[in-house]
């Protein structure tokens, strides 16, 4: 059985003729005044709106930017070549025969593209300080990569094409590397 408890007598309610303890307060106050209105808090500012648009512009750029650059793609037996304007087209043939003797060599194969590119940037740079004149790069066949397309290769010649310290080059003879090295003629250092 629960048993009640009892905290104390009950109080009793003011007897007639004493004022209540609400009515002693408000007369020690005295007059109240009512405070000013508060104004409302800020509101949440509204998100920023989303350039759908744009993103999608953005978005179709880099999707063509990427095409563009498998459409060119070299092929693993693919042989490359190029050269300046102001090089004379016998020069280009004299590098393909392998007429000019390589002076340094640099050797991409199992480095992965963003080290390649490293790796090749400071080579030719290096070259170029040092006054040298051709300088071989082997980055391999790329019949062993993922991909359908030799990823080093085509790295090599992009940023070959792109360098203005570069006059011509072109896949090396067989007996200094084929389709799997290419010989790089470097102008001379100002």
């Amino acid at each position: 059985m629960a048993r009640k408890t009892h905290e104390g007598p009950p109080e009793d309610p003011p007897a007639r003729g004493e004022p209540d303890d609400a009515a002693l307060f408000r007369d020690a106050i005295g007059p109240v005044r009512a405070l000013p209105a508060q104004a409302p808090p800020p509101e949440k500012p509204r998100p920023r709106p989303t350039p759908r648009m744009g993103l999608r512009d953005e978005r179709e750029a880099i999707s063509e930017f990427r095409r563009a650059l498998t459409a060119d793609a070299l092929e693993a037996g693919d042989a490359l070549s190029y050269r300046r304007d102001n090089v004379p087209p016998r020069t280009l043939q004299r590098l393909k025969r392998g007429h000019f003797a390589s002076q340094d060599e640099i050797d991409l194969h199992w480095a992965d593209a963003r080290q390649a590119e490293a790796m090749l940037r400071d080579f030719l740079h290096h070259a170029r300080q040092q006054g040298l004149g051709c300088v071989r790069v082997i980055h391999g066949k790329g019949l062993h990569g993922d991909s359908n397309a030799p990823v080093l290769k085509n790295l090599v010649d992009r940023q070959l094409r792109h360098r203005a310290d570069v006059l011509a080059f072109a896949s090396a003879p067989a007996n200094q590397g084929g389709t799997g090295a290419v010989l790089v003629l470097l102008a001379a250092k100002r």
